[in-house]
């Protein structure tokens, strides 16, 4: 006679331990290894091991974006920081146009500069928040099909111009557009 699995376990253990303490903590270790097969595959029902990024994308075309502004250097320090965050957090792989899947464009619609605190000694500004607002999309180049597109997307940038620190403008515009790259990467995961 073949007896179940379970008091199959309990019956190799010797009386002494099939009572009390001991038999609850073996029930409870044999009930939660058979629970452990309870995970799901499907994202929306619990976790998931896939990846946050479109699968159906494996290159990105990234050209310089437009500067409609009168502050230089910005486009390049963006277009520079985007690729890196594309290159450093996504599986994506930035090309040239002629061979990428997808491109992403963009234009530098303002770039305000706005002083937060003031010295009560010297009336020189002590904090300043450098703001750059953008309006990009990311295309299908195969399909001609929008992926993402956002309008006046705002990332803004602190920085100490006076005092000990001394902190230079481009301090500011390096923190804001390392922050925007950050925020359009996050833009291009997928939808869930």
């Amino acid at each position: 006679m073949m007896r179940s699995g379970f008091s199959y376990f309990f019956s190799s253990f010797p009386s002494a331990c099939r009572s009390g303490r001991a038999w609850m903590v073996g029930a409870a270790i044999v009930i939660g290894l058979s629970m452990t097969g309870g995970c799901a595959n499907d994202p929306t029902q619990g976790y998931s091991s896939e990846s946050i990024f479109r699968a159906d994308v494996a290159t990105v075309s990234v050209p310089i974006f437009e500067n409609n502004t009168f502050h230089r250097q910005v486009e390049l320090d963006l277009t520079e920081s985007i690729v890196k965050e594309i290159e450093r957090r996504t599986p994506y792989k930035v090309t040239n146009q002629r061979r990428a899947d997808t491109i992403l464009t963009g234009t530098i619609r303002r770039v305000e500069l706005d002083q937060l605190t003031r010295s009560r000694q010297t009336g020189l500004a002590e904090e300043m928040v450098l703001s750059v607002t953008v309006d990009f999309e990311w295309r299908d180049l195969r399909t001609n099909r929008l992926l993402v597109r956002r309008e006046s997307f705002t990332s803004h940038g602190l920085f100490v111009p006076s005092g000990p620190t001394g902190e230079p403008i481009e301090l500011g515009q390096l923190a804001t557009v390392q922050k925007m790259a950050r925020d359009i990467v996050d833009e291009m995961q997928s939808e869930w």
